[in-house]
């Protein structure tokens, strides 16, 4: 399993999420037009594998800095201390 840090690297290497999903878009489009060889399109299919977890790491990175947001934020709002 990577670590949180492996993953960020990762993801920061590769492709943005807009050129991922672009290019994603773009791959299914071809595949579902026909026309490719068997290798053509098992080539496709690879990339288009790839380009999925490229997006998905993206929007788990997201909704870990989202999650750890929502979380300071209720720790602020617990230690406030608000007592009537």
């Amino acid at each position: 399993m990577t670590s949180k840090v492996e993953e960020t690297a990762a993801v920061a290497e590769g492709p943005g999420y807009e050129q991922a999903r672009d290019e994603l878009i773009d791959v299914v489009r071809r595949l579902e037009a026909g026309g490719t060889t068997l290798e053509e399109s098992l080539a496709l299919w690879e990339r288009g594998e790839e380009l999925a977890k490229v997006c998905r790491r993206w929007l788990d990175g997201a909704r870990a800095r989202l999650d750890a947001a929502l979380a300071e934020e209720e720790g602020r709002e617990e230690g406030s201390g608000d007592t009537e």
